[in-house]
């Protein structure tokens, strides 16, 4: 088995150990130690990186007989070796922990929710709370208290004892193993059995924030940033918003006064733009239909037009104002965007969707609908008359 330096000390950054085997496999090394400060992925925490001499740790694994393998980019020759754990993801990682355990603690404490699942990810960290419902208030509230605990700077440390013992002892979470096991203690908040890193003190943590929160199946999913990574997000934040404040020409606090005026212009806007499009594609539905002319001089009558500057909702619009009358094959093409409509008068003869799938193909696009609507794109809008043209010889040829 392999001893774990960083359950009694997970602030050690550098040690020595010896190597015990080191096996070439596929593009790199796996090494065994007798002894390392490196932490293995588990308990929903991301494994250290660092080197070992000169190969650097690409990743660390539990092995089934209590070894810890080292994954590294290079051989390391049998004997003594300098381990160096990556300080600053080490260091992110406790803060994030002891996080999770703090907040969990007071979740539970306030509110009698307890945590089923923890996530450490890269940008942010979850835990998973049972709990029937989680309101903006209890948020506000575990929030604050557990950030009062990270400025209490109270001790975390480290003990150990069978189930028994730190049962008796009042752990939090009662654990289904033999032997002795480890237990992380926050000055009068929590105990629970863990074999994470952990800070030495709360207030290494500086800082948690609650990001959001959602309904996950039988549990409610909480996002949290803490340490460095809460003061990265509140810089983001913070830049995001005088950023929009800056397009909107007002101060920050009036940035959500600013938004809903934009948004309730915007929909105005957007609502006066519908009724001018539905006004101009009746208008310019009657002058496609007083130039259409029948196929060989029997119904339906063909019409087909590519047109400049649609967009295609208005060529949809156009198509569907077309098939509305009586005996009418469409064929409608956008030569600004590409996009391709051919509709028919419900029931008509053709298959618009089949005759837009052969043709449609032949210029890279893609599309297809119904037997009376489809609709579809091509990559080059200046193929948009030639794709109408082939279509509509083919109509002909009927």
């Amino acid at each position: 088995m392999t001893e774990r330096l960083y359950y009694r000390d997970s602030l050690l950054r550098e040690f020595d150990a010896h190597v015990l085997s080191c096996e070439r496999e596929g593009e790199r090394w796996r090494i065994v130690l007798d002894r390392t400060a490196f932490y293995p992925t588990s308990g929903g925490q991301p494994h250290d990186l660092g080197r070992l001499g000169d190969a650097r740790v690409l990743e660390v694994a539990d092995a089934p007989d209590e070894k810890v393998i080292h994954y590294a980019s290079a051989a390391v020759e049998p004997g003594l070796v300098r381990g160096e754990v990556d300080w600053p993801r080490r260091f992110d990682h406790m803060q994030q922990h002891t996080g999770q355990h703090l907040l969990s603690a007071v979740f539970l404490d306030l509110f009698k929710f307890p945590t089923v699942s923890f996530h450490l990810g890269r940008e942010v960290s979850t835990i998973d709370l049972e709990a029937p419902s989680v309101s903006a208030r209890h948020l506000l509230e575990a929030e604050r208290r557990t950030n009062e605990i990270i400025f209490d700077d109270r001790v975390v440390s480290i003990r150990f004892g069978t189930a028994a013992e730190l049962a008796e002892a009042g752990v939090r979470k009662t654990v289904d193993r033999d032997g002795v096991l480890r237990v992380v203690e926050i000055d009068g908040v929590d105990r629970q059995p863990c074999g994470g890193t952990h800070l030495a003190r709360t207030g290494q943590a500086g800082l948690l924030l609650i990001r959001r929160i959602e309904r996950r199946r039988d549990a409610w999913r909480l996002e949290y940033v803490c340490g460095f990574r809460a003061l990265a997000t509140a810089r983001g934040d913070f830049a995001t918003l005088a950023k929009t404040a800056d397009i909107l020409g007002c101060g920050l606090p009036e940035v959500p006064g600013g938004v809903a005026k934009v948004l309730d212009e915007r929909g105005a806007q957007h609502g006066a733009l519908k009724r001018l499009q539905e006004r101009l594609s009746e208008t310019e539905a009657r002058a496609l239909l007083a130039r259409s002319s029948t196929s060989n001089g029997v119904a339906p009558r063909i019409i087909s037009a590519a047109i400049d500057d649609a967009t295609p909702g208005y060529v949809n619009l156009l198509a569907a104002r077309l098939a509305a009358e009586t005996g009418v094959i469409a064929l409608l093409a956008s030569k600004t965007s590409g996009h391709v409509v051919f509709a028919q008068t419900r029931g008509g003869s053709c298959d618009v969707g089949a005759l837009l799938r052969d043709n449609i193909k032949k210029f890279g696009g893609k599309g297809g609908g119904s037997r009376d609507f489809a609709q579809g794109s091509v990559p080059n809008p200046s193929n948009a008359d030639q794709l109408l043209y082939l279509a509509k010889e083919t109509l002909a040829a009927k």
